[in-house]
């Protein structure tokens, strides 16, 4: 029986360091024929000439595939798929495949795909590799640059998940197999170990955690890991798995609130933020028309975090609350229809 062609998925915010990381490793693939798949996209995306061609002969992956149709997570079907089931029918076939998502890109989706039956018995996932900017997180911030962020995700028009930034950092901890914290080199001992104590608790417990370094870390830390994520694809669940299990539990409930043009999206998230505050409140998501703008304003808000931006998309004016069963309705509704 032929084996199983591993594979590696990175997975971070732009400017986390996955670039770096992915080079370096590559400049050390000694003699190993590695098919990178790329999905970062647009002005602030990935420049493929940075790992396509490295200034040396014996740093250049076998392939270079960039995605450049949207985030990864949401063109499997149409984009990944395909280039996966190309990549195994060439003569010779990778030995190793390595995928940059993009910054925005949930990886239990592409975790998921390998158990697609053209791919599972001859692809397996050999870890999934999630890089943590330590310095942004220590600050809050979670990625070092979150306008590039929104900006990336407003430019996706394939995009078909809203969800905050926090979220999303929570979404690739608890699907890594290996955590990555870069830039810990800019902080002190205090810092690394209260951004040490945030990976841990959001990460799953058979997920290990390292210091990487400005230079990248050694191939024989990345690869090599034996995963094999594709086992328990469908337990590594994502924030859009458990919210579709809480709207079947009896503890919450959801409800649509219709709402007219506001007049800012600064009045809109004033409203939002007062929303939130409701007695029972969990989760308010949804687009909303501002006077003045052609693109809705879309909003996400969980907990204290309220997020507003234009971005395009359809169904505008219907805000989406979830809560905890018997939730105050009434106030809810108050603020976002004032």
């Amino acid at each position: 029986m032929t084996p199983r062609i591993p594979a590696t998925i990175v997975t971070g915010f732009l400017g986390a360091g996955k670039t770096t990381l992915i080079r370096n490793l590559i400049a050390q693939a000694n003699g190993k024929r590695i098919a990178l798949i790329v999905n970062e996209f647009g002005d602030m995306g990935f420049d493929g000439e940075l790992l396509a061609d490295c200034g040396d002969d014996d740093c250049k992956p076998d392939t270079v595939i960039e995605l450049t149709n949207g985030c990864i997570c949401c063109t499997v079907a149409d984009d990944f798929l395909p280039t996966i089931e190309a990549l195994l029918a060439r003569e010779p076939a990778p030995d190793h495949i390595v995928i940059e998502t993009s910054g925005l890109a949930l990886p239990q989706p592409l975790v998921r795909a390998f158990t697609w039956p053209s791919v599972r018995h001859r692809v397996t996932i050999d870890g999934v590799v999630t890089v943590v900017d330590a310095a942004a997180v220590s600050e809050g911030r979670f990625a070092v640059d979150e306008v590039a962020l929104a900006a990336q995700r407003a430019a996706d028009p394939s995009l078909d998940h809203d969800d905050p930034i926090e979220e999303l950092f929570e979404d690739q901890l608890s699907c890594a197999d290996l955590i990555v914290l870069s830039k810990t080199d800019l902080l002190d001992a205090a810092a690394i170990a209260g951004v040490e104590a945030i990976v841990r608790e959001g990460s799953r417990g058979a997920a290990r955690s390292v210091h990487g370094t400005p230079n990248g870390l050694p191939s024989e830390i990345l690869l090599g890991v034996g995963a094999a994520a594709e086992d328990d694809a469908f337990e590594r669940k994502s924030h859009h798995d458990l919210e579709g299990e809480e709207h079947d539990h009896d503890d919450f409930d959801s409800f649509v609130v219709e709402t007219k043009a506001w007049p800012s999206i600064d009045a809109l998230g004033d409203a939002v933020r007062l929303a939130m505050g409701a007695a029972g409140v969990l989760r308010i998501k949804g687009r909303v028309v501002v006077t003045g703008k052609a693109a809705p304003a879309v909003v996400q808000a969980v907990g204290p975090r309220v997020e507003t931006y234009f971005a395009p998309g359809d169904k505008a004016g219907r805000l989406v609350v979830i809560g905890a069963r018997g939730l105050d309705r009434a106030t809810v509704e108050t603020h976002l229809k004032a």
